[in-house]
């Protein structure tokens, strides 16, 4: 080893935030903004950076009153005339996440996410972070040509996880925050009982960044096959990670390291319907969030058996789609396949379904499509045959509305059940693709990192995927870049 690498030089600034994506830089500018010094240390290189966000299409839940309440921060769009935004209430918010969880999300984080989300938002608009109405994900066009929208998931970011990552970086700069890329963050530093910085890793070698306070935004562990199969279990090794690399758990186990405690569910975790079959299905900078599959309310999935195995219906896609990736790793193989028709077919997101290079199959009859995809076609004729018999027609199809439209087979399909008939059909191959771990460490409602007796590790915060608490299983879809700007905002405040 040469004496560059063996040499440790020391830094020093106000504030430390380990971890470059959303929670990150939203507690970078939060502490800035009090006129603290702050360096934020992304793994990394810049090329990399923006940790699981830069993946997001920045979808963020909030609550709000209506399209009147939100128009003063989003940007302006022809469209607003004719839509129509159903209210979402702090209360609705936090009924969803006690529904999709089962009742395990910690209460006071919950109560301080619901009743922040707005005024976080606008709080980074205020700064430069723009967001908008997410039409195509999140609305339906209606026959009279207006929008409605569903789901209680209404906001996002302009230019998705991409958008989301460049306001924050162009906020940080005026800001005055340092931001450090390819600086790995390897373990804390303590003195008294109190962390005081925390020990990097970069290509010119190694140092030591004293501060004040940490405030580990890092995220989960999902990047490790060996701590997703170890926490997870057996078979999520095989898992495809959507988002970034570098989520290996390093920041959790150095926090564990001093004495903080466990927080949150860490046997489950965020997992979706991904791209089985494309070549660069993992981390994949340019396509990100285009590789999930997640219009699969519309049609029927299937598994290389040829059966169906869930109820692609039971609920809005938001809040079931965090939950079904783990049904397909079940699967055979870990491979499914979402079926759609010809009527079907115009009414998924055109930005998956339209990706280049998709895993899709199409044929004019059920028995060619079977061939096509490796199934027995007699097992898929049957499947389709049984589901296609069992649909209640006497109740109209409406997409925007749990219809109640059923089709009373095994396993049921509850809403929005739309006869296969009309070729061509239509197949995508997919897999379990792992977005961010639920487990991490347990932290008060404005992020201070707490030990086993429930007390302040002095100095150390956390934010974002690493703070534990909030979902268990599953989670509202767009929870997830809400927490990591309330709780990101909060320590920012306090570090």
């Amino acid at each position: 080893m040469t004496a560059q690498n063996t040499e440790v030089t020391t830094e020093t600034t106000d504030v430390v935030v380990v971890g470059g994506g959303n929670a990150g830089f939203t507690a970078a500018h939060a502490a800035a903004v009090r006129g603290r010094s702050v360096m934020l240390l992304e793994k990394g290189e810049q090329d990399m950076a923006g940790g699981n966000s830069f993946y997001t299409a920045g979808a963020t839940r909030i609550a709000h009153n209506g399209l009147e309440d939100l128009r003063d921060f989003i940007e302006p769009d022809d469209r607003h005339a004719t839509t129509v935004v159903p209210p979402y209430s702090a209360e609705e918010y936090a009924a969803d996440l006690a529904k999709v969880t089962e009742g395990r999300n910690d209460p006071e984080l919950t109560q301080v996410l619901v009743t922040e989300s707005q005024s976080t938002l606008r709080w980074l608009n205020s700064l430069g972070l723009k967001y908008r109405l997410m039409y195509e994900r999140q609305a339906y066009e209606r026959a009279d040509g207006s929008y409605l929208f569903w789901g209680g998931l209404h906001v996002g970011n302009v230019g998705g996880g991409e958008g989301l990552i460049e306001d924050h970086t162009q906020v940080a700069g005026k800001l005055g925050v340092q931001v450090r890329y390819g600086h790995r963050a390897t373990e804390l530093c303590v003195e008294d009982g109190r962390v005081v910085g925390v020990a990097v890793e970069t290509s010119g070698g190694r140092k030591v960044i004293r501060s004040e306070s940490v405030i580990l935004t890092a995220g989960g562990f999902q990047s490790d096959p060996s701590w997703r199969r170890e926490h997870l279990g057996k078979g999520w090794e095989n898992a495809k990670v959507r988002g970034t690399p570098y989520n290996t758990g390093d920041m959790i186990a150095a926090a564990l390291n001093v004495g903080a405690a466990k927080g949150g569910d860490w046997s489950t975790c965020h997992s979706v319907q991904w791209d089985a079959f494309t070549a660069t299905n993992e981390s994949n900078r340019e396509l990100t969030n285009r590789l999930t599959r997640q219009s699969y309310p519309l049609g029927i999935i299937v598994n290389t058996e040829g059966k169906r195995f869930l109820d692609e219906g039971a609920d809005f896609r938001n809040y079931t789609y965090a939950k079904y990736g783990k049904e397909i790793l079940k699967q055979p193989g870990s491979v499914a396949y979402q079926i759609f028709d010809a009527t079907l077919r115009p009414m998924l997101r055109t930005e998956e379904y339209d990706m280049p290079g998709i895993s899709v199959a199409t044929a004019d009859t059920i028995e060619e499509l079977a061939a096509k995809i490796g199934l027995d076609p007699t097992a898929l004729t049957q499947t389709i045959q049984d589901y296609n018999a069992s649909i209640d027609r006497t109740v109209e199809f409406d997409p925007t509305i749990k219809d109640g439209r059923k089709a009373d087979t095994t396993p049921p399909k509850s809403n929005w059940a739309s006869p296969l008939e009309t070729g061509p059909f239509y197949a995508y191959g997919v897999t379990c693709g792992i977005t961010f771990t639920f487990g991490g460490v347990k932290a008060d409602t404005h992020g201070r990192v707490l030990d086993a007796d429930g007390q302040h590790i002095e100095g150390l915060y956390a934010a974002g995927e690493m703070l534990g608490g909030l979902f268990s299983t599953n989670y509202p879809g767009g929870s997830g870049l809400a927490a990591g700007c309330v709780f990101g905002r909060r320590a920012g405040a306090l570090a």
